[in-house]
């Protein structure tokens, strides 16, 4: 196929690493020639980079792929991500489907593009997934929409294989970039005029282990710089949340205050039923060294609600222990059976509509923690990096610890980073976690 001047649609489901990783493609493919359109237009080839998370995300992939399948009978369809990995068979068996990429070939979409006739001669569909676990290469990736803020990809896979997740097999072991590498897409990232980076990865406090480095060289080295004003670390699991990355943000340049600690479950027997690497205590821990020395920064919480095994006094004691800590905002998912999980193992399942009642439970609890968090800060002058949301009614932006602020469209502001007085009229709660 001939890629030059081809119209190509974008469409991204799922994490922030999939935004960074269809960012890739697209610069690839635009190197290659070809035209990136919107996803309600009349595109030669659409480029769907799904989830697998949840038996949810993978319905939404189904269905998206479906819809488009439909409404452009003559479009070539390419799907890749981490439905594409974990069920390639199933995506081969869908209509109009062209190409499934599994994660060693998506970045080779250029070549496989080029060669796509030439291949579905061969057989219908070209699906290249190989044993996810000797996936050893790195490929850096990062996205940017308004110009803004920019979500860097530091680290893919995961060794941990907690009892639900289907992430290692989707993604393959933890590999990193190399700090080079980090430093020199930062480079990139700061000629584009971005004033904010997030660090991401599927386990980001695993970077480095593959390249004899670890978390805390790299963010001496970005701290170090002056071309990104902002730098923020996405999720970070507990137990590789150090006292000394801790420290380390809190006496920064230019690391905000703000971290992300998946906890999952606030109960000790549901966390060995979930083969998590540390207890409550531990997270308790960490939770109250960050507030020791960083009393302003944000705490966001990942949780699962009616994970199997969890019984009505497992949740009860989970809730209590995650009502009682100092965090900001919680991420409340509902479990999902994932095929080949360990997890189906556990006898005990918990109904749907207990399931439903717990999630609700846990984001009214979210809700408050969340005003709480942004209400001791009404009064106060905070900086907060502008982004242009497009509407010109409204401009949105975020404090350093992460209160979500609105005021008047004004254009001055966009891109900046301006000290704004909050009071109530501005702040903005999130109220669906």
């Amino acid at each position: 196929m001939n890629i030059a001047k081809k119209k190509i649609a974008y469409i991204t489901l799922g994490c922030k690493l999939n935004f960074s990783e269809t960012s890739t493609l697209k610069h690839l493919l635009e190197n290659a020639g070809a035209e990136t359109v919107e996803e309600d237009s009349d595109a030669d080839i659409f480029i769907i980079n799904t989830c697998s998370v949840t038996d949810i995300a993978e319905k939404k992939d189904r269905q998206l792929i479906r819809k488009i399948a439909h409404h452009h009978p003559n479009a070539r369809i390419v799907v890749t991500g981490c439905y594409a990995q974990l069920r390639a068979e199933e995506i081969k068996g869908m209509e109009g489907i062209s190409l499934v990429l599994g994660a060693k070939e998506k970045f080779n979409i250029v070549e496989h593009l080029l060669h796509l006739e030439e291949e579905q001669q061969q057989q219908p569909i070209s699906s290249q997934n190989e044993n996810i676990f000797q996936i050893r290469q790195f490929d850096l990736a990062y996205s940017f929409g308004d110009r803004t803020r920019c979500f860097l990809k530091i680290q893919d896979g995961c060794d941990y294989f907690c009892s639900y997740c289907t992430i290692p097999y989707a993604r393959g072991r933890s590999r990193s970039a190399s700090i080079p590498q980090v430093l020199e897409a930062v480079s990139q990232v700061a000629a584009k005029g971005i004033k904010e980076i997030i660090l991401t990865g599927v386990n980001t406090g695993d970077f480095g282990r593959d390249q004899q480095a670890n978390l805390l060289d790299l963010l001496h080295q970005l701290d170090a710089r002056e071309d990104i004003a902002r730098y923020r670390i996405s999720s970070i699991e507990p137990n590789l949340l150090t006292e000394e990355i801790i420290e380390f943000v809190a006496s920064s340049r230019h690391f905000m205050p703000h971290f992300h600690i998946p906890l999952q479950a606030g109960n000790d027997e549901v966390l060995r039923l979930m083969r998590r690497r540390y207890n409550r205590d531990l997270f308790a821990s960490k939770v109250q060294a960050i507030k020791s020395i960083l009393p302003d920064a944000f705490i966001g919480v990942d949780v699962i609600a009616g994970m199997r095994g969890e019984t009505r006094a497992c949740f009860e004691d989970s809730r209590d222990f995650i009502a009682s800590l100092p965090i900001s905002q919680l991420h409340v998912f509902p479990y999902s059976e994932r095929q080949g999980t360990k997890a189906l193992e556990i006898p005990l399942t918990v109904p749907q509509e207990e399931k439903h009642n717990r999630v609700a439970e846990l984001i009214r609890i979210s809700e408050r923690k969340h005003h709480e968090f942004c209400s001791q800060f009404e009064g106060n002058t905070r900086p907060v990096l502008f982004e242009d949301n497009n509407t010109k009614t409204y401009i949105y932006g975020f404090t350093d610890n992460y209160i979500k602020v609105r005021l008047p469209y004004a254009p001055q502001l966009v891109n900046t980073i301006s000290p704004i007085f909050l009071n109530k009229g501005i702040i903005q709660e999130n109220k669906n976690q």
